[in-house]
């Protein structure tokens, strides 16, 4: 055995800070050291009764009246690893490399980049990771946290006891990291971080790719994913996706609510996918899009208050469990957007809330860093490391899970620095402005970045205020958007339907005010989730009159909605007419499908998203004022308006609607030439539970009306709508 000089405490008290845990750079001290022809291997592990190298038989002697073991003597006889063994207090042999004994494994450029804001993969580094070191198998784990005086990672594996594994710090880049070689994927873990001051918190990995089912949260060390991707061909069409000219019918869904088990239990991502799937395909939606999937503490959020940005939430089962959910929907060809919410997090201490004793990921002074009405705190989009992390959130969900497009939650909140303030609780941005420039310019580059790595992938903006070119390229001024969400549209529509019929035609201008600003912005038509929460009812009972009334409405409206210019979202349930708003709580009213009134309204849904899909006069023109034109836009009296829609290629269709119970049995509508008018689709049809009401098809006549040299008359049915494809005489 090689011999040893007696232990002795190291320089400035090191040993005492490393036992209270207030040590900024034990790798400074811990580990294999070697000077010379020297090395010195030191260790702490508190409950250890004694310690040696692994399988040389060489024995680390106890630093007295401490929990230190220290080894000296030559270095060629101290391997450049070295295994430790040691009896724990139940005399229980453990082994284990030491981790204090392996160098950095973050590269300088990788913490270059990520200081400058420009990695888009960091959680590639940051987080828990599998890693090999050296030939070793095991963990890194890499965490933010420039201003702690200390940061150890604590879990399942070393008693969540914060003197066992302090981290390395990387200097000015802030990051600590440490390597646990043999730790194996599934071990729960956090950071417990010692601020400066000496305060102590214990927080989720903000990097964090999976978590336990709340209200626990531990973030769990994730394996390389097994799923085996088959969804190759649909991401090379998705590639050249033309979704300004494409049907796109959106149906937005809450997965904890959509079905639910016999025992209102959750189902998990796989059942979910094979249900949610054939059910979309069944109603001819073109994408599903799911409220925020990712990790949330609360349910009663509805996932808008992310704690896992980088993790789908347990509830529902493992990150490959849903993969398995996009990969299956891909395969039934349908595309899968995703709710994403960089405009406010969780102020729980759990999470991301001064997270290493400081407003890291938030602004210090409340007046920029707090959103009052949700109770939520406000990224600090100026800060380089603050962008880097959402920025590689939103490549994480489109690279890692094959996500087709991103719905920006509440961007209004994040462009106005005096949003839903008060006077004096804001504060202006440099040059005496309300506009948070540093949010402006986190949004445009999130959105050249998304669209230059991702072609075809969509970014929609919740945005319901007038901010010019939400969805104009940067290039030409704009904050680079795809679509954004048409709440103008959705607000005035849904006043006017909410009108008792004989009142409806002094507020008309509601239902046409829209087609002067249709094209200032490419606009999807949202009837979302939250217009069916807080008292505000369902979309069936929203509607006037009685139940036959009702439903009537509301398939006038659907008809309304998928003519108007603009792409198409539903909330789930909407589509069969739920009879109370929605209860995040509990599975959707299924047994209402057994009605022929709802089941009929499913019938509806359906066989409209068919004749948009099927019609490009209704989708290929969507964002251009030359595939639309009112044929009388001023009918108030009679509560009727009627339209052209054409895609520039000799289709055309006609569409008349009436929005009062009286059939109008001989009402005079201008055409737009000779030939005959096919009735494609009636929304008072007897299928659908109307009083069947119709034309089957009508032939133009030279008779003049609404300024137009052809004309028919039509059988207009109550509260209902009629689209007429033109077949011209020469077809």
């Amino acid at each position: 055995m090689t011999m040893q000089s007696a232990p002795t405490l190291a320089p400035n008290d090191d040993f005492t800070r490393i036992a209270e845990a207030r040590h900024h750079d034990p790798f400074a001290v811990l580990g294999r050291h070697e000077t010379g022809d020297t090395a010195v291997l030191r260790v702490y592990r508190p409950g250890a009764s004694s310690m040696q190298v692994y399988g040389t038989g060489q024995a680390l002697t106890r630093v007295p009246g401490t929990d230190f073991f220290e080894w000296r003597g030559r270095a060629q006889d101290l391997p450049l690893l070295p295994r430790l063994e040691w009896l724990d207090q139940g005399e229980r042999a453990i082994s284990a490399y030491d981790p204090y004994s392996f160098p950095p494994c973050i590269g300088e450029l990788d913490m270059h980049l990520f200081g400058e804001g420009r990695h888009l993969h960091a959680y590639r580094f940051l987080g828990a990771n599998p890693w090999q070191h050296a030939g070793i198998e095991g963990v890194l784990f890499a965490v933010w946290a420039p201003n702690a005086e200390r940061v150890s990672v604590v879990g399942d594996f070393n008693g969540w006891d914060g003197r066992v594994h302090p981290m390395r710090s990387r200097g000015g880049s802030g990051i600590w990291e440490i390597f646990m070689p043999e730790l194996k994927p599934g071990s729960i873990y956090k950071f417990e971080i010692r601020a400066k001051g000496g305060s102590i918190s214990i927080k989720s990995d903000p990097y964090g790719k999976e978590f336990e089912l709340r209200p626990s949260t531990g973030s769990r060390v994730t394996a390389p994913s097994s799923h085996r991707w088959q969804d190759h061909g649909w991401l090379t069409q998705r590639a050249s996706f033309d979704w300004m000219h494409r049907p796109v019918s959106i149906y937005e869904v809450h997965l904890g609510s959509w079905m639910r088990d016999e025992n209102n239990g959750f189902l998990n991502y796989r059942d979910l996918a094979e249900k949610l799937a054939d059910y979309v395909n069944e109603h001819g939606f073109t994408h599903v899009e799911l409220l925020p999937v990712n990790e949330h503490p609360l349910d009663d959020s509805w996932g808008y208050q992310v704690s896992g940005y980088f993790g789908p939430t347990s509830r529902f089962g493992t990150p490959d469990d849903f993969r398995y959910f996009v990969d299956h929907l891909h395969g039934k060809g349908i595309g899968v957007l995703l709710d994403w919410v960089p405009g406010h997090f969780p102020r729980d201490a759990d999470f991301l809330a001064r997270f290493d004793g400081t407003a890291l990921y938030e602004h210090e002074d409340p007046r920029r860093g707090e959103h009052r009405d949700w109770g939520t705190l406000i990224f600090n989009y100026g800060r380089d490391e603050v962008r880097n992390f959402l920025q590689s959130s939103a490549v994480y969900w489109l690279e890692e899970f094959h996500i087709d497009g991103l719905r920006v939650d509440a961007v209004a909140s994040m462009l106005y620095l005096d949003y839903s303030r008060d006077p004096g609780d804001w504060l202006p941005n440099e040059y005496g402005g309300r506009e948070n420039l540093e949010a402006v310019e986190f949004l445009r580059e999130f959105n050249t970045v998304v669209h230059d790595r991702f072609p075809g992938v969509m970014v929609m903006a919740e945005e319901s205020t007038a901010w010019p070119k939400v969805s104009r390229p940067v290039w030409d001024g704009g904050l680079g958007f795809t679509m954004k969400w048409n709440m103008g549209w959705m607000h005035d529509t849904l006043a006017y339907m909410q009108h008792d019929p004989v009142h409806r035609r002094y507020h008309h201008n509601s239902l046409t005010f829209g087609q002067l600003y249709a094209y200032t912005e490419h606009f999807i038509l949202p009837f979302s989730h939250d217009e069916v929460v807080h008292g505000k009812g369902s979309m069936l009972d929203r509607m006037p009159g009685d139940e036959w009334q009702k439903f009537a409405n509301l398939r006038l409206l659907y008809t309304y909605q998928w003519t108007t210019p603009g792409k198409k979202l539903l909330f789930m349930g909407g589509e069969f007419g739920q009879w109370i708003e929605w209860n995040f709580r509990q599975s959707l009213d299924w047994h209402l499908t057994g009605f022929d009134t709802h089941r009929g309204m499913q019938r509806l849904v359906a066989d409209l998203n068919r004749v948009y899909r099927e019609n490009p006069a209704l989708h290929a023109n969507e964002f251009d004022p030359t595939g639309f034109e009112w044929i009388d836009c001023n009918d108030a009296d009679q509560s009727t308006l009627s339209l052209l829609r054409r895609d520039g290629f000799g289709n055309t269709v006609v569409v008349v609607l009436n929005f009062t119970p009286v059939p109008r049995l001989e009402h005079r509508v201008g055409l737009p030439g000779a030939g005959h008018y096919e009735e494609i689709f009636n929304s008072d049809s007897a299928y659908y539970g109307g009083s069947n009401v119709g034309n089957g098809s009508v032939d133009a006549e030279p008779v003049t009306a609404q300024g137009r040299d052809y004309s028919a008359l039509v059988a207009l049915p109550p509260l209902g709508a009629l689209i007429l494809a033109w077949h011209r005489p020469d077809t």
